[in-house]
């Protein structure tokens, strides 16, 4: 395994406590890939947290740039397949077909079936997606879904008009909070330079709304307002792939940068994320530009150059993590790794480790933790493509 420090600002006592030792073994002709790591010392973690081992399972296969995996009753997965639009339910390693929604998503460069969410006590299913109803965006869409999880009906749209151009920075990750009603979604900038910043775009954004109404969520910054502003959240963000919930509360974001700095964002409510890429999509403006009017928040983690492409993340749960349980599991794209991340209460980060033997499977797209504890992670290397299910041993 792998500790690294941040990029950024990490202090000296960490770096010099954060060594390790990767071992690797080979891997057995069966799904399960074994994928041990070697115990490292992060931080002041004593000799009985130390980070885990790891199992690696392939728990489906013959997948194709799946974009999410949630979780649904009876040990069911829901995955979302961007290009060929299509809804799986994966059961005992066997895949099925719950929905094929090519008629209903428009599907362009990043843009096509994308993030899920799952209420497995209501069945209800979320999606985000492109859509080409009324001109080319993206949107959410809610379903109800059959006790065997076969069929979807009542299908309703929650909130659309989402902007897109080319199908570049569709974003759109989706998430329940667990202290309230109201689903998440983080949002891209569909490339267009004035759109994070202009309230009343829904690209560029966090935005809040009620998962069964479509309205507003009442303590949203701009809940009173009569434009598209009143379901902001937070703003000024480039292309939020990752929300991710801590126990205490606190919601993250994981985003793309430009050729510089990919960021974990700690989530305040209002706050102004500092993307301004103007005139035109001026790439070479700070992810964070501190020079724009008022407060923009600072990044809690950012990746420096080059970009890692940081994607979906999920916070770590449960002992059996040792060393690791707390952190935020981050998928990373084009560096093709898993890195966990340690904030400390006040947000600030504590340490950044990238175990060598997560770093076998290519692209990461997204991460998602199961109930018993487990991260489920799709692949996004095309054709091939698989979800894996990784466990501390």
């Amino acid at each position: 395994m792998e500790v690294r420090s941040s990029r950024r600002s990490t202090p000296l006592a960490l770096t010099v406590a954060a060594l390790a030792v990767a071992l690797l073994a080979p891997m057995p002709p069966s799904d399960a890939d074994p994928a041990p790591a070697g115990a490292a010392s992060v931080g002041a973690v004593s000799a009985e947290r130390q980070a885990p081992q790891f199992r690696v399972r392939t728990v489906a296969r013959g997948l194709q740039n799946p974009w999410d995996v949630q979780q649904a009753p009876g040990g069911r997965l829901i995955v979302s397949e961007r290009d060929r639009a299509r809804l799986s339910v994966v059961r005992n390693g066997k895949r099925r077909t719950l929905a094929n929604l090519s008629k209903q998503v428009w599907v362009s460069g990043e843009t096509g079936l994308m993030s899920l969410a799952v209420d497995a006590g209501s069945r209800t299913l979320w999606a985000c997606h492109g859509s080409s109803a009324g001109g080319n965006h993206v949107q959410v869409t809610r379903w109800r879904v059959d006790a065997k999880w076969r069929t979807l009906s009542n299908r309703r749209t929650v909130l659309s008009g989402f902007p897109s151009t080319s199908g570049r920075h569709g974003g759109c990750r989706l998430l329940l909070d667990k202290t309230s009603d109201a689903l998440l979604v983080g949002t891209g900038d569909a490339a267009v330079g004035t759109n994070p910043r202009d309230l009343d775009s829904l690209g560029g954004k966090v935005l809040r709304v009620h998962r069964r109404t479509g309205e507003p969520m009442a303590d949203n910054p701009y809940a009173d307002a009569t434009t598209a502003r009143r379901f902001v959240w937070t703003y000024g963000h480039r292309n939020v792939q990752g929300l991710a919930q801590r126990a205490d509360g606190s919601l993250w974001s994981s985003e793309h940068g430009s050729y510089r700095d990919d960021e974990v964002n700690l989530l305040v409510k209002g706050g102004d994320y500092g993307w301004n890429p103007v005139p035109g999509y001026n790439e070479e403006v700070p992810m964070t530009d501190q020079s724009l009017p008022g407060t923009q928040q600072e990044a809690a983690w950012s990746s420096g150059t080059p970009t890692i492409a940081t994607s979906g993340a999920a916070w770590v749960r449960g002992s059996q993590w040792g060393a690791l349980e707390g952190t935020l599991a981050v998928a990373v794209l084009k560096d093709s790794e898993m890195m966990f991340l340690r904030f400390d209460d006040a947000g600030a980060l504590v340490s950044e480790t990238r175990p060598r033997a997560l770093a076998r499977f290519g692209r990461l797209r997204s991460v998602t933790s199961a109930r018993n504890g487990d991260l489920l992670v799709t692949t996004d290397n095309g054709d091939g493509d698989r979800v894996l299910r990784i466990s501390p041993r």
